[in-house]
């Protein structure tokens, strides 16, 4: 797998209810398997449709779909890049994942208080914005003395990186997340070498009641605007209703949803909008022994997706015989795709596509 999602929010928006939610009930109910890492780590599936078809056309022992880990991240506080609250426990786990998922509390209960008072989520967002920019800032403060000394042994590339981290500094102190920038060359390498939190892509999560789980509210326009902005993505879960989906039946699940005016669980939303922020795409495998779902990033060769599979297989790469997934759906079977002349050979130079059916020809 090797792609996850942290899940982060200030204390009291509903960050863990949905993590135990997605945990506990949002592969279960879809009958997709789900495993606990540890307390803070669940590895779900990704809900998708044409592994159930491809499964009718296949028959096969065994049905396999692609997953996302989720990592429940310890809540925030100010001054958490100082080392107050779970501080530095938060900022090491984001460090260590791939794009954020920022859950944002955007309903109004008395009995839930705020740790901040009234709901506010563009106060609640700057909050954590501003300490993830605090935590980069000592880093490239790090980085830029390690520069400094380089320069001065007559280090000719320190200059143009101290250039590099001065600029990136003041973008932090404008309050720019680097996530908005674009960055090319020996910058993104620096870049990826810092490991800095505000390059990572977030997804926000509007968490709202069971009445505005539709239409939404006052609040959660506030986050539309803010990640219109900064080019990022806004779902709207209500947490609740996710807790109460987790523990119900197949049937009552259904019902449930239906009554409600929805057509899926939110949690499902969330688990598709995770992957796609993170820019992967989707080919599968098909048989009688097993059909499988896997996942590549955008831009990946076919050599490269055969070696998910197997490095016996990326290393003994022939070719690649591929159908799309909308032929062989319409169609109904492989050997009617073959018969259309829709099955394409492929070499190493293939770019894998989103829905590709494909079988890997190699040699031991």
């Amino acid at each position: 797998m090797g792609f996850n999602c942290g899940i982060v929010g200030l204390p009291n928006v509903g960050k863990s209810t949905i993590f135990n939610a997605l945990t506990s009930g949002g592969a279960n109910v879809a009958n997709y398997p789900f495993c606990t890492i540890d307390q803070n780590v669940g590895v779900v599936a990704v809900p998708d449709q044409r592994l159930d078809r491809l499964a009718e056309l296949y028959v096969p022992e065994a049905v396999i779909p692609t997953t996302m880990e989720f990592v429940d991240i310890a809540g925030l506080v100010k001054g958490a890049s100082a080392g107050e609250g779970l501080g530095n426990k938060f900022l090491s786990h984001i460090r260590e994942v791939d794009a954020i998922v920022h859950v944002v509390r955007c309903f109004e209960d008395p009995d839930v208080v705020h740790i901040y008072g009234l709901v506010d989520p563009q106060r609640d967002i700057d909050i954590i914005e501003t300490e993830l920019a605090l935590a980069d800032i000592e880093t490239i403060n790090k980085r830029m003395q390690r520069a400094e000394k380089q320069m001065k042994s007559g280090d000719k590339g320190a200059g143009h990186e101290k250039e590099f981290l001065s600029r990136i500094m003041d973008m932090l102190s404008k309050g720019k997340p680097l996530r908005t920038m674009d960055f090319s060359g020996e910058d993104q390498k620096v870049l990826e070498e810092l490991h800095l939190l505000t390059t990572k892509p977030v997804l926000y999560v509007a968490n709202v009641t069971e009445e505005e789980m539709i239409e939404g509210n006052q609040y959660v326009r506030q986050i539309e605007d803010i990640a219109a902005k900064e080019g990022a993505k806004v779902i709207t879960i209500c947490g609740k209703i996710e807790d109460e989906l987790s523990s119900m039946s197949l049937e009552e699940h259904k019902a449930f949803l239906a009554e409600m005016g929805l057509s899926e669980p939110g949690l499902f939303k969330l688990i598709r909008s995770g992957y796609g922020l993170l820019n992967l795409i989707t080919f599968f495998t098909a048989g009688e022994r097993e059909v499988r779902a896997w996942t590549v990033s955008k831009g990946t060769k076919a050599p490269q997706a055969a070696g998910k599979i197997h490095s016996d297989i990326e290393r003994g790469f022939i070719r690649a015989e591929v159908m799309s997934f909308s032929d062989l759906d319409s169609l109904g079977s492989s050997p009617a795709v073959k018969e259309k002349g829709l099955l394409r050979l492929e070499g190493k130079d293939y770019v894998i596509q989103e829905g590709d059916v494909i079988y890997f020809r190699f040699h031991v």
